[in-house]
């Protein structure tokens, strides 16, 4: 799988830069609805802990989690750029993610229905399916809340 490693993504331009054009991979996809306006991205990154995904120092994507409540994490975000995808970085993510809001009683995240790699990655983490949201973001598309609850 080579070296996964993970980097704290910061309000500097070059890191809104990187964020973007991992985003602008996976933008077209209905399944996802990326961020390729700076200043969105540059809020995404200052309200939320943010890091890049590096496979054997490439850029390969990024994950992203909010703190919602002392007790309430938010998984806010996760990207695997095409050409790295199914090579098991999104379960080293995962499992980044799930370290990183280790002991919140309510860890949760929303997905589109028919990304079924995310829906089942999450199921196999313990998550539980917990909500389906129709036109969630506003897009006409519908979400499914997964959720991790102790």
């Amino acid at each position: 799988m080579g070296n996964i490693t993970f980097k704290k993504i910061t309000n500097s331009e070059t890191d809104i830069l990187e964020y973007i054009e991992v985003e602008k991979t996976v933008v077209q996809n209905y399944t996802y609805s990326g961020i390729i306006d700076f200043n969105e991205a540059k809020e995404q990154i200052e309200e939320n802990e943010c890091f890049n995904i590096y496979k054997d120092n490439i850029l390969v994507g990024h994950a992203e989690y909010i703190l919602k409540a002392p007790a309430h994490g938010y998984l806010s975000g996760l990207v695997i750029m095409p050409e790295f995808q199914g090579q098991g970085i999104a379960r080293k993510a995962t499992l980044f993610l799930i370290e990183k809001t280790q002991g919140l009683e309510r860890v949760d995240l929303v997905t589109h229905p028919h990304n079924s790699k995310v829906i089942c990655l999450f199921l196999s983490q313990g998550f539980k399916i917990e909500a389906w949201k129709d036109n969630y973001w506003g897009d006409g598309e519908p979400r499914l809340v997964i959720a991790k609850i102790k």
